[in-house]
């Protein structure tokens, strides 16, 4: 299991703790990557930045990034489109972050080794 931004005590946190000692809890591995969310894996300059603006507490992120991309973010599905513009923009592994890549690594590993 990939879980965004995993710090302890977050919501996140909780429910991969839950699980890890729930009955299936050796058949799974958590893993978290540094990123507040899967988007920010995205090498920026494949948007056109330099890095990932930052974004206040107050704002909701994905919201935050839309508004400063000028993209539509009222409502879920101006999100799911930005994520699919987003998406777009990534031609292969080589467009995501090393970090990101790692953790992905990690768990296909844990999945393909007895």
């Amino acid at each position: 299991m990939l879980v965004d931004h995993l710090v302890r005590g977050s919501k996140e946190s909780r429910i991969a703790e839950s699980v890890s000692r729930g009955p299936h809890g050796r058949s799974v591995l958590v893993v978290g990557h540094p990123y507040v969310d899967v988007w920010q894996a995205v090498k920026p300059e494949r948007l056109g930045m330099t890095g990932w603006p930052t974004i206040p507490r107050s704002v909701e992120w994905k919201h935050g990034i839309c508004q400063h991309l000028g993209w539509p973010h009222e409502d879920q599905a101006d999100i799911a489109r930005a994520w699919q513009r987003i998406l777009g923009r990534v031609r292969s592994y080589a467009d995501l972050e090393a970090a990101f890549l790692g953790r992905v690594e990690q768990l296909i590993d844990f999945v393909t080794v007895d």
